[in-house]
């Protein structure tokens, strides 16, 4: 199954309220023939327009080939979440890796929260940036570990933007009777994530790369320079980069087997007007302790953007809202009858420990993928740090590359099946409550 075709309008945007909300680009032209450039990207998401905007900046020539639209994927359908930290918690990283590669780890992170908000400044990007993530639990024991948690990184990394939420503070901030408290990271940001990916890709053009969309490469063929082949052409480069993300397909069985593609959900209501209040107090996203993690924030024009619910195989399904809005009034049993206006899917990626698969294919060939759930920042971040490492500077890729990735088990070729035992099983745990 090609996932680059199978749940999407070649060439669309899905239906959302963000496509309906967007800052329109101009559509570029498909590559027609055979070009020459210093790099050649593949994938017109975060990690490869960020790419090739520190690359153009830097003087290299570069060619960026999407297969759809720029911020097609997940880019421009995630729910808007700027987390953080690594995806993998930081104690679970300090065992894996020990504490000064954590430490650097964690710095790094921060780095992707900086570069973001001063790329949106830089450029002028408008994408209704505001700070403020909250994370919610379900239980007095999942609240203490959110508290601890916190805890840990105030007192280890001096991290002083993060604020304990007992169970009365959290449901001032969210008046839902499903939390029981948590903590508020107002370090950590939500926008509109199409309009940023769009203000990339300007700023990408602007800088000097091309940018060819409608342009699905079929092959990359290994060398002293890369030939990336095309429907209709091919680019030759001294440097590739594979920015894929879950639409790899099969490019690369090495990144396929440590990267797996799943679809997540993510609905937005109608115009909630003074019923906001009842959601949330303050223009903050929230994102909770269950496994198909619950995420929701509000729109700028008043609705609620609610993104969960499990998916079991890899095509979407018929109906989405009613897929998205079991969890939604699991959250908030008032909205049981609101209207949903948009309702869509997404395809990201995952890997087995939750961190991004940065490695050197080649040694002119960079990928990077597998963001789970995180790519705001953390691909944002990929994407300079895979710039840098063709300048000559890796020490940020080197460390995230260090990171030791596991292969699922069977590879490719048991996805599929691997997905719905998965899900199942995770869908099961939440709901018995292990």
């Amino acid at each position: 199954m090609n996932l680059l075709y199978s749940n999407d309008t070649r060439g669309a945007y899905p239906p959302s309220w963000y496509a309906a909300t967007a800052h329109g680009a101009e559509e570029t032209a498909p590559l027609n023939g055979h070009v020459k450039a210093d790099v050649c990207i593949v994938g017109g998401g975060y990690t490869g327009l960020s790419a090739a905007l520190h690359l153009a900046e830097a003087g290299y020539d570069v060619v960026l080939l999407e297969a759809h639209r720029v911020g097609f994927g997940a880019s421009g359908r995630n729910g808007g979440q700027l987390g953080s930290a690594q995806r993998m918690e930081q104690e679970d990283l300090e065992r894996l890796v020990g504490d000064a590669d954590a430490a650097k780890l964690w710095d790094l992170a921060e780095d992707a929260k900086t570069l973001v908000k001063e790329l949106i400044g830089k450029h002028q990007i408008e994408c209704d940036l505001k700070p403020g993530i909250a994370t919610l639990g379900f239980t007095d024991t999942e609240r203490d570990e959110l508290h601890e948690h916190a805890a840990h990184l105030s007192g280890k990394y001096g991290y002083d933007q993060i604020q304990q939420l007992d169970k009365a503070a959290g449901h001032d901030l969210c008046p839902s009777p499903a939390y029981s408290g948590g903590f508020l990271d107002m370090g950590a940001a939500h926008l509109h994530p199409l309009n940023y990916a769009l203000g990339l890709a300007r700023a990408a053009i602007k800088a000097g790369a091309r940018l060819h969309e409608g342009t699905e490469v079929l092959a990359v063929d290994e060398g002293q320079q890369v030939t990336i082949r095309t429907e209709n052409g091919q680019v030759t480069a001294d440097h590739a980069i594979l920015a894929c993300n879950g639409y790899l397909g099969d490019l690369n069985r090495q990144v396929a087997a440590r990267v797996m593609p799943i679809n997540n959900f993510i609905a937005a209501t109608e115009p909630l007007g003074a019923d906001v209040q009842q959601v949330l107090t303050k223009d903050i996203a929230v994102a909770d302790t269950k496994f198909v993690v619950n995420y929701f924030r509000l729109s700028a024009d008043g609705r609620l953007l609610f993104g969960g619910g499990e998916s079991y195989g890899y095509r979407f399904p018929a109906d989405i809202a009613a897929k998205v809005r079991k969890p939604m009034v699991e959250i908030f049993p008032h909205l049981r009858d609101v209207k949903i206006d948009y309702a869509w899917g997404g395809t990201l990626a995952i890997t087995m420990r939750r961190m991004p698969y940065l490695t050197r294919l080649a040694p002119n060939i960079l990928s990077a993928s597998g963001y789970s759930g995180h790519g705001v920042g953390t691909a944002t971040h990929a994407g300079q740090l895979m710039a840098m490492a063709i300048q000559g500077q890796s020490e940020g890729f080197d460390t995230m590359s260090k990171v030791p990735s596991l292969p699922f088990p069977g590879g490719p070729a048991l996805r599929s099946p691997l997905l719905v035992l998965a899900m199942t099983w995770y869908a099961m745990r939440d709901r018995l409550g292990l």
